[in-house]
């Protein structure tokens, strides 16, 4: 922003609370550009918008404009809504803070705004009246208290690792209440009747300790299983002696002394998750010959590596908890009944490279039967309730249980996640790939204009009711979530925005929650590869590849 991008940095506290109800203390570049702002009549201006009036003002009066509240506030607005005499600024002092405060021209006089009289302000900009008292508002303000500081944002397990260790010190029942449930179709795991209180289970696991301390390290669990079972202990704590050992020296000290990285490390051997449900409805989702088709792309691929990657982790931590249970991943998508010559009109078929692992294929429907064609993703949302209802019987037959995880993808099947999620009741994650609101500029405030062809007001509402109801969201960078200092994080533009006409969303997530947890993509090791290892490397295409770069006769395509 030329000089704007010098200006001092933004104090942590309130601009508004800053304010004494006027700007006495203007200086003529200031008025001279609030001036020019409101010269712009009625409408949304973005900041760069506003950098044009600034840069029209003569570059040795520009200095003025920086000192003070002023600048700071010019600094951070992302946008401001003109309704002559008055500029209301939607401030952005920090990412995923927010301040709103309103100026009249002519009085110079400021008044802060909450994110509802704000937005109302917008629609009034827009329709030209604000009688619309009575629009719905929506409010998912977080249940649990969240931190505030910048570097908290996508560390959410440190943050909650950090909370429930508190909650543990202060009462430890709930902790021996999950660990007595753990079982999976039946066959109890942890703990069994024997151990009936704390008391009961801090004697226990001494004597479990003093035992194991006295054998090899690496005995494993079927030559002490007997012994366990005597005192109350069932599978699950680990395949030998030594990881038997770490996971109850860990909850000891969780009775004795609760800190977070010690329940970080129990808890990730804790066996949980042995079924996972993945949603991914729209698109043709198949392992060959949909290339090139709609809607059909990187998610394809990301879910597959995924997929393989999640069956090796859990079948190696299953294998260290000394279980001996099989995993299974369902991957979940839409059946095409006219998808000839792909393997989408199949219900079932394996993911290659893997031993457990399934992509399961169930229609749309409505009142008049199978809907046999490809539709947009756009255009999905009419058949997702009856969509979740065929898949809740499909999946639960094939699993013989109930999923211990839920996957969402993308928008469609995040909504599917959670309303499957909360009518099983089950654990859900969500992973949005992509949030179209920020593709489209001023999609929320014109949502009116892209009805017909996107169905945003859909999209945006399955958006924000997965954000609030699933149990935790993954996403690959801090960006995704909050943006950077000049730029707006994906999930941070839902978190105050009006459809006018349909709702007000004057809270709709809180990048600050700690359900947000940041997970880079990992590398798919037979992709990538050290240059070293040239065994490795695809040499049937270097001729193909000599020929692109090097041919004289290459083409301008080529180019």
């Amino acid at each position: 922003m030329g000089e704007i991008g010098e200006f001092a940095p933004i104090r942590v506290h309130s601009l508004i609370d800053r304010l004494d109800g006027t700007l006495p203390s203007f200086s003529n570049e200031s008025m001279i550009l609030l001036s020019k702002i409101e010269s712009h009549g009625k409408g949304i201006l973005k900041s760069n918008h506003i950098l044009e009036d600034i840069e029209a003002i003569p570059k040795d009066d520009r200095k003025n404009l920086t000192d003070g509240i002023f600048g700071e506030i010019l600094r951070s607005t992302q946008e401001a809504v003109v309704l002559p005499p008055s500029v209301a600024f939607a401030v952005r002092p920090k990412p995923g803070v927010w301040e709103y405060l309103r100026v009249d021209v002519n009085t110079l006089t400021v008044e802060g705004l909450t994110a509802a009289e704000y937005l109302k302000f917008k629609e009034e900009v827009l329709d030209g009246s604000d009688k619309d008292n009575f629009m719905l508002e929506l409010d998912f303000e977080p249940s649990v208290t969240n931190s505030t500081l910048s570097k908290s944002i996508g560390n959410g397990l440190e943050f909650l690792n950090q909370h429930l260790s508190a909650k543990i010190g202060d009462n430890m029942q709930p902790l021996l209440d999950f660990l007595r449930v753990r079982n999976y179709k039946g066959t109890r795991m942890m703990l069994n009747d024997k151990v009936k209180s704390i008391d009961i289970l801090q004697s226990v696991l001494r004597k479990a300790a003093d035992y194991l301390s006295t054998i090899p390290s690496d005995t494993p669990y079927s030559e002490f299983d007997l012994r366990f079972k005597e005192i109350g202990l069932e599978k699950g704590w680990g395949d030998t002696a030594e990881r038997c050992l770490e996971m109850i020296q860990w909850l000891l000290q969780l009775l004795e002394a609760p800190v977070p990285s010690t329940l970080e490390k129990f808890f990730g051997r804790v066996p949980m998750v042995f079924n996972v449900v993945i949603l991914t409805p729209h698109g043709y989702f198949a392992q060959d010959n949909v290339l090139g088709y709609p809607d059909t792309g990187g998610q394809v691929v990301y879910i597959l590596d995924q997929v393989r990657a999640l069956e090796n982790e859990m079948l190696l931590r299953i294998k260290q908890q000394g279980l001996d249970i099989k995993p299974q991943i369902l991957i979940v998508t839409r059946l095409l009944p006219d998808a000839v010559g792909t393997t989408c009109l199949q219900r079932l078929e394996k993911v290659e490279g893997t031993e457990h692992s399934n992509i399961i294929r169930v229609p749309f429907r409505n009142e008049e039967g199978i809907l046999r064609k490809w539709i947009s993703r756009f255009e999905v949302w009419p058949y997702l309730e009856r969509f979740t209802e065929d898949v809740a019987n499909e999946i639960t037959g094939e699993l013989q249980a109930k999923p211990d995880l839920i996957i969402g993808n993308y928008s469609d099947g995040n909504l599917v996640a959670s309303l499957l999620a909360h009518k099983l009741g089950v654990t859900q994650c969500t992973i949005a790939h992509a949030l179209e609101k920020t593709k489209y500029p001023d999609s929320d405030i014109n949502w009116k204009n892209f009805e017909e062809k996107y169905h945003f007001s859909s999209q945006f509402t399955a958006d924000l009711y997965a954000m609030n109801q699933t149990d935790f969201i993954i996403t690959s960078t801090l960006q995704e979530i909050a943006g950077s200092k000049d730029s707006l994080g994906q999930y941070e533009s839902h978190m105050a925005f009006t459809l006018p006409g349909l709702y007000r969303v004057v809270q709709g997530i809180d990048v600050f929650d700690p359900k947000f947890n940041i997970v880079s993509p990992g590398a798919d090791m037979s992709v990538y590869f050290p240059y070293t290892e040239k065994q490795k490397r695809l040499t049937v295409f270097h001729p193909d590849i000599e020929e692109l770069l090097y041919s004289p006769t290459q083409n301008k395509e080529h180019m």
